[in-house]
């Protein structure tokens, strides 16, 4: 997934899996239910959690397991999620399940698929949300929402979600082994709420640039600061890139012609040093951007299921 696919996804874009990740889903839940058939114990899976990690939970309980560790930990507070970050936060939650290692049912993606392709969004509480596994609150909420707890933005029609998902031709959500600690481990949340500041950063960076330009223009300041050979020797590679976009805008402008042999030996630090001060900034957008890339189709379960040899290990 490349930052460019991030951003159409952040702008509204359609998503959906191929049918290769939904074959990896598939396989990674029949993992599950054999190491389910085959006794092994597996944490969050037939164990309790955290400190009831060695608690052996009987078979025919895993599933009220996964649906208890959804509603307690359904405790979000504060207004709602924006629809567009809910969105963005079920598309990354989709493409960190495609890869097929949680062991969840291709059903449970049908279901977060039927909620993007209905523009239904449910309601998640906007704060109250830590953990060393991820975005446990948030994820708890959008997932009790599947299960009929909560209320579900409709295309802008908010109501209780078991009339949501009647509307939608959904049933309740009824979990598997594993699924509830499969949807709430991750950190879809943080991500999305990262990618949206990022890609709002790059708008209000681009704007930067070009009031920088137009400012050094109005005020007849000089080009010369802009020169890439200047850039070149410094090395930095965001005053590099800054300092040509606006030798790119200025570039051609009758303004900057009209007092070339002016009397003036340099402009204010404001003025001649915004490669510098901008370049920095570039540089760290650029630094997020890659980190974000990666952590958008990660896997941030705990434990990863590996189909190809039934194994499930914890290593988060």
């Amino acid at each position: 997934m490349s930052l460019d696919q991030l951003r159409q996804l952040w702008l509204g874009a359609e998503a959906r899996l191929d049918q290769a990740a939904m074959q990896r889903v598939a396989e990674s839940a029949a993992a599950i239910e054999r190491i389910v058939a085959g006794g092994e114990t597996v944490y969050g899976v037939n164990t309790g959690f955290g400190l009831l990690a060695n608690t052996r939970i009987p078979d025919d309980r895993l599933a009220e397991l996964q649906t208890n560790l959804i509603l307690s930990h359904s405790a979000g507070l504060g207004d709602p999620f924006p629809r567009h970050i809910t969105r963005l936060m079920i598309v990354l939650k989709l493409l960190g399940l495609g890869r097929g290692h949680s062991g969840i049912r291709p059903l449970v993606i049908e279901a977060l698929q039927r909620l993007l392709d209905a523009d239904a969004m449910p309601l998640i509480p906007s704060q109250g949300s830590v953990g060393a596994s991820g975005d446990l609150a948030p994820l708890a909420h959008l997932i009790a929402a599947l299960m009929g707890y909560g209320r579900i933005d409709v295309a802008g029609d908010v109501t209780p979600a078991q009339a949501a998902l009647q509307k939608l031709g959904l049933m309740p959500l009824q979990l598997g082994p594993k699924e509830g600690l499969a949807l709430i481990n991750g950190t879809q949340a943080s991500a999305a709420l990262a990618l949206d500041a990022l890609f709002q950063g790059e708008r209000v960076f681009a704007a930067a640039v070009a009031a920088g330009a137009l400012s050094v223009d109005a005020l007849k300041g000089s080009a010369k600061p802009f020169d890439a050979r200047l850039s070149a020797l410094r090395g930095q590679p965001g005053q590099i890139r800054v300092a040509e976009a606006i030798a790119d805008l200025l570039s051609g402008s009758e303004i900057l012609t009209s007092h070339i042999a002016c009397s003036r030996v340099q402009d204010p630090y404001s003025f001649r040093c915004q490669p510098q001060v901008m370049g920095a900034a570039l540089d760290l957008l650029e630094n997020a951007a890659r980190t974000l890339t990666i952590e958008a189709a990660a896997v941030t379960d705990n434990p990863i299921v590996f189909a190809d040899d039934d194994t499930a290990n914890s290593g988060g």
